[in-house]
């Protein structure tokens, strides 16, 4: 049985986490969650008391219906995604096993439902929970900017930071943080991947979307794993080594 007074959380001891566990609803608003992803996941870090809520968080997703697990499987995904574990915690992969075999087969089943056709935004972010239980890199935590419609990364080249916008304000890389208003900042247009020619995670990742009936997130993974030219000095680069060398380091 743990003892939670012997672990701890981003606050302290962690004795306060089982009762927070137990009272939390499926709810995406329930406050609960909020207290429990400050504790557990706070901006990222991970703790003792977070590791250690895994399994509760995998029974928690297994006892909920496919669309009503979003919540401890997003939060559990976030736990096995981080890499900011100041404690010298054990990856949680090694530790946590069963629980993350576990936790894929019940995200594959939550990915599946119908309910998410019309919710592409949690979509995406069960795909990110997916990749961190199978202990993908980088994607984890990142591939939510997809959500986001943008990717803050360095140019291969001369290493300034290019914004890759693909969504609402057009599909281009440009140095001005601020290009959702009216600038004079060049606009370099991006160059999706051809979609026979994806390879690997973004193969995967493309069809996987498309199988699902998430043509929107499809679309914007081919400019994810597609080409950026630079802003500053014209060269182009890829988007998703970029993201990668930039949270790999």
């Amino acid at each position: 049985m743990t003892d939670w007074s012997q672990l701890h959380h981003a606050y302290g001891t962690a004795e306060d986490i089982p009762g927070l566990l137990d009272a939390v609803s499926p709810a995406p608003k329930d406050s609960g969650w909020t207290d429990l992803w400050s504790r557990l996941c706070h901006q990222g870090t991970v703790y003792s008391a977070s590791y250690a809520a895994l399994p509760a968080l995998r029974d928690m997703a297994r006892q909920w219906s496919p669309a009503d697990r979003q919540m401890p499987l997003t939060l559990a995904g976030a736990i096995a995604a981080s890499t900011d574990r100041p404690y010298d915690e054990q990856d949680p992969h090694v530790a946590y096993a069963s629980e993350m075999s576990d936790l894929v087969q019940l995200t594959e089943e939550a990915l599946r439902d119908p309910v998410l056709a019309n919710d592409p935004a949690t979509y995406v972010y069960l795909l990110a929970a997916l990749l961190s239980f199978e202990g993908v890199e980088v994607w984890g935590e990142q591939l939510d900017g997809l959500n986001d419609g943008e990717f803050e990364v360095p140019c291969l080249s001369c290493t300034t930071e290019n914004f890759v916008a693909f969504g609402e304000y057009g599909f281009f890389s440009t140095t001005d943080s601020m290009y959702m208003n009216e600038t004079t900042a060049r606009k370099m247009p991006l160059r999706p991947a051809d979609i026979s020619a994806l390879e690997g995670l973004a193969q995967r990742l493309h069809s996987r979307a498309l199988a699902d009936g998430q043509t929107d997130v499809a679309h914007k993974l081919t400019y994810v794993f597609g080409k950026a030219q630079c802003a500053q000095c014209d060269e182009v680069f890829s988007v998703a080594e970029a993201i990668t060398t930039r949270w790999d380091a």
